[in-house]
């Protein structure tokens, strides 16, 4: 919106066209997310615990837990809200690789509302059943892969590329190309969702993540930087950059108040939604090996669950004191704050691993 009105005006006033830089736009967004976020968030959660919106716990997770039943949750909508707005503000509305990641956001986000609801209404803290859950997530997955799929024009969109070798890569075809990303979205949605079950723990990691995808966006849709650091030119992904300022602004300003001890979750709304746009970004930037290296404590919190189920399942006995894995620390002895910010530091250092990959190819 803001860009049209820039360039309508840079007819007459040339200082408009500095906003036709991606990187401004990019980090106007952050800003604008985050007031918008800081704004609107004490009033969304006097609402929400007006509506006794509260969290259900599980009883046979660590005790301490016990203490966080009735605090708000649905938060997440608060990070859709400023993430939306500001992208509507700041971003190319003409670019159809922003409506792609923006659809997907808000439908997996719908989703988690779903969810989220039903463990609210009925105090149910299972919400929506597995299988319901899943077959949807799928349906808007499959949707997406699709459609990405076919907005693809150069063989290079679709390869699979392997990050620290200069001239790794794999072309997957139409049909591969959509089953990774069938899988990549959908997983990292999940991974996200198992995680998000500490005051902050999610939240900072996405915010890390979305920053840097931010940067390999720009690099893919700079025919320059693309082909000086040997990527593949995605026209149009450059714009993705100010999502992902959107994404990293909005969930700067929900740490504030979902910092320990939290005074909103984001629940499911917000962590399915969430993990559903990084995993798109990352398949429109070709960059889906470099997501889940910088999201392992993600990839981990989901293999300690599929192990558990396993073993469990296999020889009736666990391999984790509690799964996910932060449930296992926890009952180790660590605090909270331990765990959280110990997680954050594995993900910026896996983040910064992430990163070298731009250049050590």
């Amino acid at each position: 919106m803001f860009l049209e009105l820039a360039q309508w005006l840079a007819k007459d006033i040339r200082a408009f066209n500095v906003f036709g830089y991606i990187t401004l736009r990019a980090v106007l967004a952050c800003l604008t997310a985050l007031l918008i976020t800081f704004a609107i968030g004490p009033t969304m959660i006097r609402r929400l615990t007006s509506y006794k919106i509260g969290q259900s716990v599980r009883d046979d997770g660590p005790q301490s837990h016990l203490l966080k039943a009735g605090t708000p949750t649905m938060g997440g909508a608060l990070i859709l809200v400023a993430v939306c707005v500001t992208t509507l503000l700041w971003a190319d509305l003409e670019n159809r690789f922003v409506w792609v990641v923006l659809a997907v956001t808000l439908c997996f986000g719908a989703v988690g509302w779903i969810d989220d609801y039903r463990k609210v209404v009925y105090r149910n803290p299972k919400g929506l059943s597995a299988r319901a859950k899943f077959f949807y997530q799928s349906l808007i997955g499959v949707i997406a892969a699709y459609v990405i799929a076919f907005s693809t024009n150069l063989p290079a969109q679709t390869e699979f590329i392997v990050p620290f070798f200069k001239n790794v890569a794999y072309p997957l075809g139409v049909i591969g190309f959509m089953a990774v990303t069938y899988c990549v979205i959908v997983g990292t949605s999940n991974a996200v969702n198992l995680t998000d079950g500490l005051d902050g723990l999610a939240i900072m990691p996405t915010v890390m993540i979305s920053g840097a995808l931010g940067i390999f966006a720009y690099v893919a849709g700079n025919v320059v930087f693309a082909r000086y650091l040997g990527f593949p030119y995605i026209p149009g992904a450059g714009e993705l950059a100010v999502f992902c300022g959107a994404l990293a602004g909005a969930g700067l300003a929900f740490l504030w108040f979902n910092a320990y001890p939290a005074e909103v979750f984001m629940g499911d709304v917000g962590a399915l939604a969430l993990g559903a746009a990084l995993g798109t970004i990352a398949v429109i930037v070709r960059q889906e090996i470099v997501l889940f290296i910088m999201g392992g404590v993600f990839v981990v919190e989901t293999l300690s669950v599929v192990l558990q189920v396993a073993s469990f399942k296999l020889t009736g006995k666990r391999i984790f004191r509690m799964a996910p894995l932060h449930h296992h620390y926890e009952l180790k002895g660590w605090k909270e704050n331990q765990v959280v910010v110990r997680f954050w530091i594995i993900t910026m250092m896996l983040v910064l691993i992430g990163l070298s990959t731009l250049k050590l190819r």
